[in-house]
């Protein structure tokens, strides 16, 4: 039985990587010709998702046509940049560091956030450090969200967020993503090269990731790629060993976070089998067999995953356009 349900799971899972990185290649170099491009620009974070869009950028067009970029900003972690170093080694690619903490200041990204904690967490000071963490919606509840903070001393307190001040700290929170993006596309523009998207398919899928922000791209290389695939792309492609056992993380909040505290609730590798099957047409009760859970549960894990891609369809939707066309440039 045990081998049977391992078998199903590596069948939907499975990839032939040096098949797949050949069809993104291609797919990759006509893209860049179609837009009379000439290379690419790479966010490269430190984590597996961006590591590997720029190993498949560099593949597809050679490494001195990829510009990779490290974005940090004082609440990144200090791995992130030693990583995305790596990365950018190991690949040989050309690359810039920009430190974006002078425009998040000037637009009031921190001072906005800490106002919203305050509301809820009021003893809340400069120097302490925060994260969001998810919670409800596979127990069958509405998902809903707590602030964690840390004294300097490392005492934490927890306190759940209203609506108001949920939104508040994200949108916040936001410039850091859109902020990036506006220097990957500076440099995109005054080297004509496409911007790369770096989010997997949990992420694209589930919406996670900020609308003109990390969302916005010209290539998405791995949009199609299950998190379990990118890693696999990454141990095949070569890429570092740390970046390859590690463990997905935001780098968005100062506080270390990992993707299933902040919004996924469940690991990326379990969550890939339930989106896969989920998208195959399996039922609950063979999920719950698949992951070792009751079928409730499993109805939950399903529930979840729906109400997530409800609630963020609007991060996919294109501008509407008011004149009856939507597509006014169309060429062809």
């Amino acid at each position: 039985m045990e081998a049977a349900k391992e078998l199903d799971k590596n069948a939907l899972l499975a990839l032939d990587y040096d098949r797949e990185i050949e069809a993104i290649a291609t797919r990759f170099k006509e893209t860049v010709v179609r837009f009379r491009r000439r290379g690419a620009v790479v966010a490269v974070s430190g984590g597996v998702d961006s590591a590997v869009c720029c190993a498949l950028a560099a593949h597809a067009l050679g490494p001195q046509r990829v510009l990779a970029l490290l974005l940090p900003e004082r609440e990144s972690s200090a791995d992130s940049e030693r990583l995305a170093m790596q990365v950018v080694d190991v690949l040989g690619v050309p690359y810039e560091r920009k430190d974006i903490t002078g425009a998040l200041v000037a637009l009031d990204c921190y001072e906005r956030r800490d106002a919203a904690i305050r509301a809820v967490v009021p003893e809340y000071r400069d120097g302490w450090r925060n994260k969001l963490v998810i919670t409800g919606g596979l127990s069958g509840q509405f998902n809903h969200f707590h602030i964690i903070v840390a004294r300097p001393d490392g005492e934490r307190i927890e306190r759940r967020l209203g609506l108001k001040e949920y939104l508040e700290i994200v949108a916040a929170t936001n410039f850091k993503q859109r902020t990036r993006k506006n220097v990957e596309y500076h440099h995109a523009d005054r080297l004509n090269y496409v911007v790369v998207g770096t989010p997997n398919r949990l992420e694209y899928d589930q919406g996670f990731f900020v609308k003109n922000g990390d969302g916005a791209a010209d290539i998405k290389p791995i949009a199609h790629l299950y998190k379990t695939q990118v890693y696999g792309l990454a141990r095949h492609m070569g890429l570092p060993r740390e970046i390859v056992a590690s463990i997905p993380t935001s780098d968005t909040y100062s506080l270390p976070q990992e993707q299933e505290d902040f919004y996924f609730a469940l690991p990326y590798a379990q969550l890939d089998v339930a989106l896969a099957y989920r998208d195959a047409g399996r039922s609950a009760a063979e999920l719950a067999v698949a992951l070792g859970v009751d079928q409730v549960a499993a109805a939950r894990i399903y529930a979840d995953i729906e109400a997530k891609r409800r609630t963020t369809r609007y991060l996919h939707e294109a501008p509407i356009l008011m004149g009856g066309s939507e597509t006014p440039c169309d060429t062809k």
